[in-house]
């Protein structure tokens, strides 16, 4: 999976801030993993840095599911790890939501009253 960060002019910080999004992003869809292929984070202060205010920094990630159309969530925050941590809930309830039920419908598809039907033949013998 490629993970790609970037920031705006306002933003300071990009090396370290780097690596802790790609950590908090690998948390957020370590489930899915072998899923997602590609997640794009872009972080920017909404005000500059010359004003601030509560919600003034943004955080959206972008996650390219195989098979699927992208996953896009946005969170805004005071400050940018609150607002990186909301995306990532974001995130992770998207990819819950949409691949989630996928695989709940291929489980259900797969034993569709086989194995009922079956207890009750033998029963029945």
């Amino acid at each position: 999976m490629q993970i790609q960060v970037e920031t705006d002019n306002n933003i300071e910080g990009r090396q370290d801030l780097q690596a802790h999004v790609e950590s908090v992003i690998l948390d957020a869809v370590d489930r899915f993993a072998d899923q997602v292929t590609h997640v794009e984070a872009h972080l920017g202060d909404v005000n500059s840095s010359a004003k601030s205010g509560s919600d003034d920094m943004r955080c959206m990630f972008e996650a390219r599911v195989a098979g699927h159309k992208p996953i896009a969530v946005t969170h805004f925050a005071e400050n940018l790890h609150m607002a990186i941590d909301g995306a990532a809930d974001k995130l992770q309830a998207a990819l819950e939501t949409q691949l989630g039920k996928q695989t709940d419908r291929q489980r259900r598809a797969q034993g569709t009253g086989e194995l009922s039907a079956d207890i009750v033949r033998a029963q029945d013998e």
